[in-house]
């Protein structure tokens, strides 16, 4: 492999790290996962991702490649000013993660903090499912949900706070659950992977393997099953019909674990929408192409962005 120029980027989830070695034409010249030790606490976590970043800077040295910029992805919320992260499932509080990324990899070395799901929306607006698009919507459902917004062409980071759309009510009354963010009837508490599999168990009394489980269960005709995918499409249609009425998007790419059920979820969720909108432009309803290594290329679309904009002398944060 011939020496070229290329970043370092990261996408740190709750139970692995996907990482690359990304040249400027795209290219991934090298790709691996790693575990992340959650269990081992919020200091472990993040020792293990400053670890992982320079280890594969160094890994570029050694093949001859310059590294020129280091993108990392996390989820959370993220604090753009100070560059602190607040992450649940990581055991972060207030963390901050740009700084020691920065200290980390030393004085001279552009570092990109940003969200995960965010990264993942830029890679499918700039490269995959919403490619051509100018305003749209990146979906994914997964353990939990959150949303990566194209408006006008952008991608919406609200100073790092946008895009929760997981944490908004569309559950009332007494079938609304608590959810982690300790509001009761959250999209995420209905409609993410990890609701179908606690709701068909709490349904049941049967524990069961992931919302993979629940849809292999749904497919024999278990009627439990259909109630508890039932509910979760009619919160999903709400949260879609919602945000076309809002911003009007002319493509929704719906990613993440659940999109594994494949034409199960997107037909429902079409029929669903369009019986529901009479003024509103009808959304495309439509797979995210680009799977799990989404946000490690948006990391590294973002970084790369940041080379562009020092080059050109643009101001960046």
């Amino acid at each position: 492999m011939d020496p070229c120029e290329v970043v370092v980027a990261v996408d740190l989830g709750g139970t692995r790290m996907k990482c690359g070695l990304v040249a400027a034409d795209g290219a991934v010249l090298h790709r691996e996962t790693r575990p992340t030790p959650r269990e081992a606490g919020g200091r472990a976590v993040l020792a293990a991702l400053l670890a992982t970043v320079v280890e594969l800077a160094q890994k570029a040295a050694a093949e001859g490649h310059r590294v020129r910029a280091v993108g990392v992805v996390v989820p959370g919320i993220i604090d753009a000013d100070s560059g602190e992260v607040s992450a649940e499932n990581l055991a972060w509080v207030r963390t901050p993660v740009l700084a020691e990324l920065r200290a980390a990899v030393g004085p001279g070395q552009q570092v990109v903090l940003a969200h995960d799901v965010r990264a993942g929306g830029y890679a499918e607006f700039r490269q995959g499912a919403l490619r051509g698009t100018t305003n749209s919507l990146f979906l994914p459902l997964g353990t939990g949900i959150a949303a990566a917004m194209v408006v006008d062409g952008s991608l919406v980071s609200g100073d790092g706070y946008a895009g929760e759309l997981g944490h908004t009510r569309f559950v009332h009354g007494s079938a609304a659950e608590q959810c982690a963010c300790g509001q009761w009837g959250c999209l995420e508490t209905v409609a993410s992977a990890a609701a179908l599999a606690r709701r068909y168990a709490v349904r049941t009394g049967r524990v069961v393997d992931g919302a993979r489980e629940v849809l292999e269960l749904l497919a024999q005709g278990d009627a439990d099953a259909a109630v508890v995918w039932r509910e979760a499409l009619a919160a999903l249609v709400d949260s879609m019909v919602l945000y076309t009425t809002l911003v009007a998007p002319t493509r929704i790419a719906i990613g993440g674990g659940l999109v594994g059920a494949g034409e199960t979820l997107l037909a429902p969720l079409r029929e669903g929408v369009h019986a529901r909108l009479t003024f509103q432009r009808e959304p495309e309803i439509v797979a995210a192409v680009l799977g799990e290594e989404a946000g490690m290329l948006g990391a590294a679309l973002m970084a790369w962005d940041r080379v562009a904009a020092d080059e050109s002398g643009e101001e960046t944060r």
